[in-house]
């Protein structure tokens, strides 16, 4: 990716000689992250990385040390840690580096938590005493996660044994957007949705679309329409694209036959 971020080549300057971090890049756009800019980004060569550089600019959030001047990897995270304060300090590191927060004070990681409205999807636990292993996932990841309800307007697999649920809500206009689709069902959901859906019938709202498999993804999902009658309460995380749809999967919670679809929260709310 190097061609497609010229200005943290640029930055890279700023740092020793033989210095590793380990990071993230990370794009902001009207005092949110975006994603969706950071993935257009990595395509773009030249001139069009240049100009996009300046348009969309990455900063590189850091969050370990693995070398500088010789390997950090074997240390205890409080060591790197430490080393990587004292990094940006002694070298007084500009933008576009960033060093990421950190602390062990559980009142202050819950307040961080609070952080989801510019779009951090939670937060990653370290251990003080584990050393870098490459290739080992050496942390857990703790994502914000909210429940809310959304319609059903279409299933993966077939109506008796459906394998994922797309989910939808309507807009001012009334029209059904999609936004989003459950993870894998389990058995007990699958029961619990094959009793309640019904068809699409002719001029269903979704006639014609096609979704994709994934975030970002090209290929074509396969998909059975249904009508947009039932309820379905999920667990979902913070993380929005531009278009308002939920990034990561959503976790059915249960189907909520309670409910009416024009109950549920419209479409652009995150509750």
């Amino acid at each position: 990716m190097t061609g497609a971020f010229p200005e943290i080549v640029a930055a890279a300057a700023d740092l020793p000689d033989d210095t590793a971090l380990d990071g993230e890049l990370v794009v902001w756009e009207n005092d949110q992250l975006a994603f969706e800019r950071l993935q257009q980004r990595r395509h773009r060569r030249a001139g069009a990385a240049a100009q996009a550089a300046a348009q969309w600019p990455a900063h590189f959030v850091a969050f370990d040390l693995l070398r500088l001047g010789a390997d950090r990897t074997g240390q205890p995270y409080r060591e790197r840690r430490k080393a990587l304060e004292e990094l940006f300090t002694g070298q007084q590191l500009p933008p576009p580096w960033t060093l990421c927060p950190a602390t062990t004070d559980p009142q202050q990681a819950a307040e961080w938590l609070q952080w989801s409205s510019v779009g951090m999807e939670g937060l990653v636990f370290k251990l003080l005493d584990q050393n870098y292993v490459p290739g080992w996932r050496g942390w857990r990841k703790y994502r914000s996660r909210h429940s809310t309800e959304a319609v059903i307007g279409a299933v993966t697999g077939t109506l008796a044994t459906p394998t994922t649920a797309l989910l939808g809500r309507f807009n001012a206009a009334g029209q059904l957007q999609y936004v989003g689709r459950t993870a894998v069902l389990n058995a007990a959901a699958r029961q619990s949705l094959a009793r309640e859906l019904q068809p699409g019938r002719p001029g269903h709202p979704w006639t014609g679309w096609t979704f994709s498999v994934g975030w970002g993804a090209r290929q074509e999902l396969h998909v059975q329409l249904v009508e947009a009658i039932i309820v379905a309460e999920g667990a979902f995380d913070v993380s929005l694209d531009a278009s308002g749809r939920w990034r990561q999967p959503v976790r059915l919670m249960r189907v909520r036959t309670d409910l009416a679809p024009s109950e549920i929260p419209p479409f652009g709310e995150e509750s």
